[in-house]
């Protein structure tokens, strides 16, 4: 689901909770929290928080830099690879519930980038609306015929930068 451009850095609607990331995120993506996405508990498995938040990345990406996600399987020599994940968890997501997240760059290093995600519930008969979990990502550019990481272009950071209406550079 694409955000109009003047509702981008709108704030989604939940209680205040101050566990939250501050602030506000240019992308969105809604989500269902599926039956096979639950465990014996009936509420979304740990594990489903990282396949919503790699949706929501791969989302974030194409628009921000207007460019597919490459797969090396399909012969792209480079990439973006997940260096490193961490989930906060505030509040279980039950089956049928719809979960917005919203994903923002927090930074541009050398090789590496940092995106923040923010997932909450929408009220429903499943529940009130509410923070469900925030998210850290960090990225890396990879070249896969060197197999190392290699530094963002500068063009690149600018896509990004412009995306978010805001200097990320280290």
């Amino acid at each position: 689901m694409e955000i109009p451009p003047a509702d981008r850095h709108a704030r989604i609607e939940v209680p205040p909770d101050p566990r939250d990331l501050p602030g506000t995120f240019p992308k969105r993506l809604v989500v269902e929290v599926r039956f096979g996405d639950t465990d014996a508990m009936g509420h979304a498995n740990n594990s489903r928080f990282l396949t919503y938040c790699e949706s929501a990345r791969i989302d974030y990406w194409q628009a921000a830099t207007g460019e597919r996600f490459a797969l090396a399987t399909h012969g792209a020599e480079e990439s973006l690879i997940l260096a490193e994940a961490r989930v906060a968890f505030r509040s279980p997501a039950l089956f049928g519930e719809v979960l917005t997240v919203e994903t923002r760059a927090a930074r541009i290093g050398r090789t590496s980038f940092g995106l923040q995600h923010r997932l909450t519930a929408s009220a429903s008969d499943r529940g009130p609306a509410r923070l469900v979990a925030i998210a850290e990502d960090v990225l890396v550019l990879y070249d896969y015929a060197n197999a190392r990481p290699r530094p963002i272009p500068d063009e690149l950071a600018a896509r990004l930068e412009a995306y978010e209406g805001r200097r990320l550079r280290d």
